[in-house]
């Protein structure tokens, strides 16, 4: 959720800016950008030279560097961030930024910001309760600013009560929840499968196909990226996950497959059918190996379920998507598959386009309604992702 992001943090005096080492230092475990803009009095309590080695980035404290040659332009500073994290907020600092005062670097840069700004109140418990206090509070979150809760318990005047400055690991995962909340398809449910079935001829031989999970994988990556709490059901495949928004059940069989999915489809939202499942099965499934002893060897082959079709028969309140990979007469076998199976949007792959298929990084898709088809370059599978959980998203916004 954090890799990647670009945070600013800004220091202010209050005893509690010694945690703001820690606050730097998880941010930095989860591989997000660190700079550091302190007031000058906060250098009293932190010193940038921890801050700076910290967050690998030169720490700010002032509007120009110590010779007085250079700008720091907090104007800049303010359009980098993702977002904001202000704390500890001192009393004296939330009356500024509640009245729009600048007369620091790191006031400057917050009248700067048009990113997110969260804020950590810090300071006694009298002070944490005066009506003045309140009132910047209420003013910054009509600002849309977003106040972490103060903990309480002993404060550095000896009193006990509110006003201490939440832990370094509840801001993080107060920031991390409310980040998580914003994507689009948080609190969706999305049941993926992916990958092939074996249907077993004997102890050691069976029937399967060439794909190798990646574009049901990638889906459910990408999905709990957007949000979404994923069960990925797949066939036999060399593929992991490791999100822990990802359930991920491994199966061998279609029946096995066919067990998992109905037990989980009627709690869910979105059902998307990447799977390459075997239409046909061994009527007889041979006990022992069977020896190479003939010339010939006949398998009598019956029909697998039909998971999609028994997920359209079964529909009530879910997206379902389905998946259709032709070598010929595409987009009408399809357009077929589509109404036969109650789908509300189908994938076709194309054996015929280089690049897509089993078996590659890349895919190239069409993406067909009962109303309308969408035709998309070849790309990466996880950008392939992208574009068919955007419809996904698409539904639910309009």
């Amino acid at each position: 959720m954090l890799s990647g992001k670009k945070v600013l943090l800004g220091v202010t005096a209050g005893i509690a800016a010694y945690k703001t080492a820690y606050i730097v230092r998880l941010l930095i475990k989860a591989s997000a950008e660190v700079r550091v803009v302190m007031t000058p009095e906060a250098k009293e309590f932190v010193t940038p030279l921890t801050l700076s080695t910290l967050s690998k980035n030169e720490v700010i404290s002032s509007f120009t560097n110590e010779e007085g040659e250079t700008w720091n332009n907090h104007v800049d500073l303010g359009l980098w961030a993702d977002f904001m994290l202000i704390a500890p907020t001192t009393a004296n600092t939330l009356s500024k930024m509640a009245n729009g005062h600048s007369d620091n670097i790191l006031l400057a840069t917050y009248l700067s910001a048009k990113c997110p700004v969260y804020f950590a109140p810090a300071m006694d418990l009298d002070m944490y309760k005066h009506p003045s206090t309140k009132a910047s509070i209420q003013k910054l979150e009509s600002f849309h600013n977003k106040m972490i809760p103060v903990g309480s318990g002993e404060l550095a005047s000896g009193l006990t009560g509110e006003g201490r400055m939440a832990e370094p690991e509840e801001i993080i995962n107060f920031i991390l929840k409310d980040l998580q909340a914003q994507l689009p398809l948080y609190g969706k449910k999305i049941l993926i499968t992916a990958g092939p079935t074996y249907e077993a001829i004997d102890p050691v031989r069976f029937i399967g196909n060439h794909s190798s999970g990646k574009m049901g994988f990638a889906l459910a990556e990408e999905a709990a990226n957007l949000g979404a709490q994923v069960i990925l059901v797949s066939g036999p495949t060399a593929l992991d996950s490791f999100n822990k928004n990802i359930f991920l059940i491994r199966v061998t069989s279609t029946q096995e497959m066919y067990e998992q999915v109905h037990a989980h489809y009627k709690q869910v939202d979105v059902a998307i059918a990447a799977a390459a499942v075997s239409d046909y099965k061994p009527k007889q499934v041979a006990n022992q190996k069977i020896k190479k002893s003939e010339v010939e060897i006949s398998i009598e082959l019956e029909k697998t379920q039909d998971i999609l079709l028994s997920l359209g028969k079964a529909k009530k309140h879910q997206l379902l998507v389905g998946f259709a990979l032709e070598t010929e007469n595409e987009v009408e076998n399809a357009k077929a598959k589509l109404v036969r199976k109650n789908l509300d949007f189908i994938i076709l792959n194309s054996l015929n386009d280089k690049g897509a298929g089993f078996k590659q990084a890349t895919n190239k898709i069409k993406i067909i309604y009962p109303n309308q088809t969408k035709e998309f370059d070849l790309k990466s599978k996880q950008e392939v992702a992208k574009d068919i959980l955007n419809e996904v998203i698409y539904h639910y916004e309009h």
